[in-house]
């Protein structure tokens, strides 16, 4: 059953004017704030890094450097992506593959799941970028936007983690508006989400759903939480994925907090 949501609650999906400008402001500032002067992320192949490479490289020029970390399940075209990404747009980078660690783990666990091995390999991008972090004073910016976020899709303490996020109040379609504003390049504007988990692996196959259909539904229970399941039926949305979505929610918000800390 397709969605069918009414208008009213897609209207604030709509990009701010000025979008880039500000999300470039917020880089400057945050990064200046706490006495950094280079910035570092992973780029993946994907459009949300991608975007993220392109306001940095706005924000910071030779100052921002993109980590490519390709693993065994990385596909090449997007090893390929990346590079062509870095190469036509002068964007600095360095190529740390992380495929050798990944294949000792498998070696080392030979009953871990893809997932297993794809939070493993989430995990240790993350260690490289705090490592190169570390090595050349960098703040570590993060590309995660605010679909994967709420729905819990994303590996905490992987790519979850980061300094700051000039992304993640975005959702997902609206970091397709913003990279056709960015004209980021169509291989990879056009190319299916993926966490590159295992090979064919897609973010819309596995949810069950298209970010199409689900981000009306997010922003209308963002901007609604009082709205029951049936509430949220009434305004058109197909009961199936109100349901799918308002469980995702629930059962990974604990990824969004910070930990627990006993009070003694």
């Amino acid at each position: 059953m397709k969605t069918k949501p009414q208008s009213a609650p897609t209207r604030g999906l709509d990009l701010p004017s000025k979008i880039i400008d500000a999300l470039v402001s917020f880089l400057q500032t945050q990064t200046t704030q706490r006495g950094f002067e280079r910035v570092v992320y992973g780029l993946s192949g994907g459009v949300d890094s991608a975007v993220v490479a392109f306001l940095c490289h706005k924000a910071f020029k030779d100052n921002a450097h993109a980590l490519l970390m390709p693993s065994l399940s990385t596909p090449k075209s997007a090893l390929k992506d990346a590079l062509e990404l870095c190469k036509s747009f002068h964007i600095s980078y360095s190529v740390r593959p992380i495929a050798p660690h990944h294949a000792l783990f498998k070696d080392t666990h030979k009953e871990a799941s893809l997932t297993r091995q794809g939070n493993f390999c989430a995990r240790l991008r993350m260690a490289a970028l705090y490592d190169h972090a570390l090595e050349h004073r960098a703040l570590v910016v993060g590309t995660s936007n605010k679909s994967e976020r709420l729905l819990g899709y994303g590996t905490i303490f992987g790519d979850l983690a980061c300094a700051i996020n000039p992304i993640g109040n975005l959702y997902k379609t609206q970091i397709y508006a913003l990279a056709r504003l960015l004209q980021i390049p169509s291989n990879i504007l056009d190319k299916p989400p993926s966490a590159d988990f295992y090979t064919g692996q897609s973010d819309e196959a596995e949810l069950g759903f298209s970010y199409a259909e689900i981000d009306p539904l997010l922003f209308a229970i963002e901007q609604n939480p009082h709205l029951d399941t049936n509430a949220l039926i009434a305004l058109g949305f197909a009961p199936a994925l109100v349901t799918s979505v308002q469980e995702r929610v629930a059962k990974n918000a604990f990824k969004l907090e910070m930990p627990t800390i006993c009070v003694v």
